[in-house]
């Protein structure tokens, strides 16, 4: 007798034709006749997938099986993929040694702090809040910082200031080698600090005291080192403190120091030539430019064929000076200068009618010149007008002879450097006067983008950290710009473009760039971006924490995938 009641499996039949294999999957119930084991053929499930097949095969030795949904739960989603990216880069540059040599609490703070600035700046209360909001604290094992945690490791922080920068000199700063300094400031909304004073306000915030920073990079504008000021100080006055870094802290003993001619004034340059391995590059102000056109040192006529000429005046002793003719410049000046004219006659004009209607009770003298005071140099240009002022009546012209004098001056600027020519040719005089740029884009990105102002600390020393983990950030920032240039509207070759340009004309964007900027399309096909939207995407890359749904004490994580661009991100990354 038989029973075909027996197991039903999965059979795998190979067979060979012709140097070929063929491979079959049937479903097959076994069942015995006498002694005799027979097999039932059922179905043919050689169409499936061999995925389906291989569930089909388990499930019929006994395994169960059920859906995702009903095996586990996710708990968290967190956005990783922009703080993994960031800390790759930060380790890849040691910042964590660079900031002490052994791990602490305080170096993991401060180290969430710097991350942070770039992720999602805000105020310190907040950061507390946001590390939960994304996988920092988790990385950095900050979970249970609270504010003041912070605060202390600011306080920490600001007393290793000298050594982290000492580090920075040694990694980028070489003898004989270029540095650039320049000032910048920021407002401040509070009270209490003592280094917030009223002065010359940047960021056109009337109203608030400011507080003065000075910068030190290198060549391509890697930050080394700030110092903090109170808002009152000069420009100049802070260079003897610069001067004094580079000789006794750093101990470099040659260095071309360049800064903006606002900064190297005649005085502090006089100080400069009291040491003998100090070295700068500067320009002249338009009241030397003029003497040296009244005095024929300078004459227009030098640039009908050429855009650049080095010359000599006894009134700058042991200096090379390099003056430089550009159209564009010369063209833009002179608009602006017609702009402004005409937007103070506009004023003037206004003043005038007011002067004329006055007939029952004419303006006095007195009262008219008080009125003109309250705008006639509010655009810079008082100089190029005659003004009539008497008893009810008001008169004024331009003073043609004035701005034709100020005209010759358009488009020409005259670099000074104190370094001899078999060191440093005429043309390189130029091009390195003019990365102080890399300077000025240190501070757009400070406020722009690491929102190194409103500065909201009571404290003295607290403004000072504040400002160096500003600072520790935007060289991180930095290398992160150099690393995805090909991912960003950058220029992916700046520093060999800036030597082989031509120093005075105006500086034009590569082809690759050109094309990036026309297509928004990177040469594998992947979206442009800036920086802040390339890290935006890269957060999108989360990990998940899932528990089991029969025992929701037994987790476990997991990352999503990358998507091209985040893969590309990524690979720039590996130095």
């Amino acid at each position: 007798m038989s029973s075909r009641n027996g197991p039903i499996h999965v059979a795998k039949i190979v067979r060979r034709y012709r140097d070929k294999q063929y491979v079959t999957y049937l479903l097959r119930r076994s069942y015995r006749d006498g002694k005799k084991v027979l097999h039932e053929t059922l179905g043919n499930i050689s169409h499936l997938p061999d995925r389906l097949i291989d569930i089909i095969r388990r499930s019929l030795q006994g395994e169960e099986f059920v859906s995702a949904g009903e095996a586990f739960r996710t708990t968290r989603s967190l956005p990783h993929g922009h703080v993994e990216a960031v800390l790759k880069m930060a380790r890849e540059l040691e910042m964590d040694k660079l900031i002490a040599g052994k791990r602490c609490p305080e170096r993991d703070l401060v180290m969430a702090m710097i991350v942070q600035r770039i992720l999602f700046p805000c105020s310190k209360l907040a950061a507390t809040r946001d590390w939960h909001t994304t996988t920092l604290a988790e990385e950095l094992g900050v979970e249970d910082a609270n504010v003041d945690a912070l605060y202390s490791a600011m306080d920490w922080l600001l007393s290793r200031q000298k050594s982290i920068e000492r580090k920075l000199a040694q990694r980028h700063l070489t003898e004989g080698g270029l540095v650039l300094y320049d000032v910048s400031s920021s407002y401040y909304t509070g009270r209490t600090c003592s280094l917030a004073r009223r002065g010359h306000d940047r960021d056109g915030k009337k109203g608030y005291p400011i507080i003065v920073y000075g910068l030190l990079t290198d060549a391509e504008g890697r930050p080394v080192a700030v110092e903090v000021y109170p808002g009152n100080t000069g420009d100049p006055t802070t260079v003897p403190d610069q001067v004094e870094k580079l000789r006794v802290r750093f101990g470099l003993l040659r260095v071309v120091l360049v800064g903006d001619r606002g900064m190297l004034t005649e005085t502090q340059i006089d100080s400069l030539k009291a040491h003998p391995g100090l070295g700068w590059i500067s320009a002249l102000r338009s009241r030397g430019i003029r003497q040296l056109i009244d005095k024929g040192t300078l004459d227009r006529s030098l640039f009908d064929e050429v855009d650049l000429a080095e010359i000599y005046s006894p009134d700058f002793p042991g200096e090379r000076l390099v003056a430089c003719y550009n159209p564009l410049l010369a063209e833009q000046r002179s608009r602006c200068r017609e702009e402004l004219l005409l937007a103070t006659e506009k004023e003037l004009r206004k003043l005038a009618r007011q002067v004329a209607r006055r007939t029952k009770k004419p303006m006095g003298k007195k009262e008219i010149a008080l009125a003109v005071g309250k705008f006639i140099n509010r655009f810079k240009v008082a100089k190029h007008f005659r003004l009539t002022i008497e008893d009810g009546n008001f008169a004024w012209s331009r003073d043609q002879v004035s701005i034709d004098r100020e005209t010759q001056l358009d488009g020409i600027y005259v670099i000074r450097t104190s370094e001899p020519e078999k060191r440093l040719s005429a043309e390189d005089s130029v091009r390195n006067y003019k990365r102080l740029t890399n300077v000025e884009q240190a501070f757009r990105s400070l406020k722009s983008q690491l929102e190194v102002r409103p500065i909201r600390h009571r404290i003295d020393g607290r403004v000072r950290a504040h400002i160096l983990i500003c600072l520790l950030a935007y060289y991180l920032q930095w290398h992160l710009k150099r690393a995805w240039a090909p991912l960003l509207f950058e220029e992916e070759d700046l520093e060999n473009d800036r030597r082989c340009r031509d120093p005075v004309a105006p500086a034009e964007p590569s082809p690759e760039a050109k094309r990036k900027k026309a297509t928004r399309q990177t040469i594998h096909h992947l979206p442009v971006h800036g920086l802040d939207t390339l890290l935006k995407e890269l957060g999108t890359r989360c990990r998940n924490t899932h528990v089991l749904a029969s025992d929701a004490s037994h987790s476990f994580q997991q990352v999503t995938e990358m998507n091209p661009l985040q893969a590309e991100a990524f690979k720039l990354l590996d130095l």
